[in-house]
């Protein structure tokens, strides 16, 4: 069995010692980042190397592509997609409708340029809920304010996007919108009660209970566990996610190595495992620090397998799809005109 591990790399090709690494190690699967992309072909071949580099064809490979700023994939190989607020706005000036209808279509075009590459998981969409004093780390990457239109319209973009035969992660689950600091940067501590963050944050991930992935936040919420974010807190991942939420697909940290948590990488390796993450994800393709994390897992289980299993199931064979009036249709309801 693979390690419970998904690892980010270095280049646009795998080094030799990569390789190796590697295949010693096993991790489930692999993220892309900006720096491991060129133009199509060089992604189809880089992608098909990573999977043999494991053994197995079926090794997901990550990415983070939701639209505007957050996008490994730029022109001028690649469409670029609106960010999540632009989507949002939609519902405001044409209706929850025809805001849906956009997420749609704009996922299953990003589903396309993914199938194509080979990449089957995409880190998408996000279904925080931003408040007005929050950092802007989120800001239009979250669809809108108000949780029933993020969880309606991050509903049809993740549907979008297994229609296109590509596994959504939503994410940051159990929310991120109220984090006033970068989680990149430093550990966000959210105080507010347990009513607000039910009636708010909580919301959008009950009504996407049923997806396949999700994607932890390194977020405090004090009324649930002072001490600790919810990538390592036992409490937040046993409590709101997975019961009062009901999530009970695969569930990725966020990356390990941001800076919100402490400790050295395997200790938050575990700890993530430990509190009740199926998956660790390290992004920084430093070859010292994956060996560090991967000296600190043991393989996954028959349960992780079988919840990997199911999730993989709810990925749909692509139906025949026109890109051309998908892409029309989808800059008329951005108000781009033909």
């Amino acid at each position: 069995m693979p390690l419970p591990a998904i690892f980010g790399f270095l280049g646009p090709t795998l080094a030799p010692e990569e390789r190796e690494l590697f295949r010693a190690t096993d991790p489930l699967g692999f993220i892309l980042f900006g720096r491991n992309i060129v133009d199509p072909e060089q992604v189809r071949t880089l992608v098909s190397d990573l999977r043999v580099a494991v053994g197995r064809a079926d090794a997901p490979v990550l990415i983070d592509q939701e639209g505007g700023r957050v996008a490994r994939l730029k022109p001028p190989h690649w469409r670029a997609a609106p960010p999540a607020g632009r989507i949002g706005a939609i519902a405001a000036q044409r209706g929850l409708e025809h805001a849906c209808e956009a997420a749609r279509l704009n996922s299953r075009l990003l589903a396309d340029d993914l199938s194509s590459l080979g990449i089957d998981v995409d880190c998408a969409p996000v279904a925080d809920v931003p408040i007005p004093e929050a950092h802007e780390i989120i800001g239009d990457r979250a669809y809108s304010s108000d949780a029933f239109l993020v969880g309606k319209i991050a509903r049809a973009a993740a549907e979008g996007l297994l229609e296109g035969g590509v596994l959504p992660v939503i994410k940051h689950i159990p929310g991120h919108g109220r984090a006033l600091a970068d989680s990149h940067e430093d550990l966000p501590v959210v105080e507010d009660r347990r009513e607000a963050l039910d009636g708010s944050d909580f919301a959008p991930f009950r009504a996407l209970a049923d997806m396949p992935w999700a994607m932890t936040a390194h977020v405090v919420y004090t009324a649930i566990d002072a001490e600790h974010p919810a990538t390592t807190s036992p409490r937040v991942i046993s409590e709101i996610i997975r019961s009062h939420i009901g999530f009970k697909g695969v569930l990725v940290s966020d990356d390990l190595s941001m800076n919100a948590l402490d400790g050295d990488l395997a200790s938050r390796a575990r700890a993530a495992i430990g509190a009740g993450c199926d998956l660790a994800l390290h992004c920084t393709g430093i070859y010292d620090e994956i060996r560090e994390v991967a000296e600190a897992l043991t393989p996954i289980n028959d349960e992780l397998a079988g919840r990997l299993f199911q999730a993989r199931s709810m990925a749909l064979k692509p139906a025949p799809f026109d890109r051309k009036a998908a892409t029309a249709r989808l800059r008329e309801l951005l108000g781009e005109g033909p």
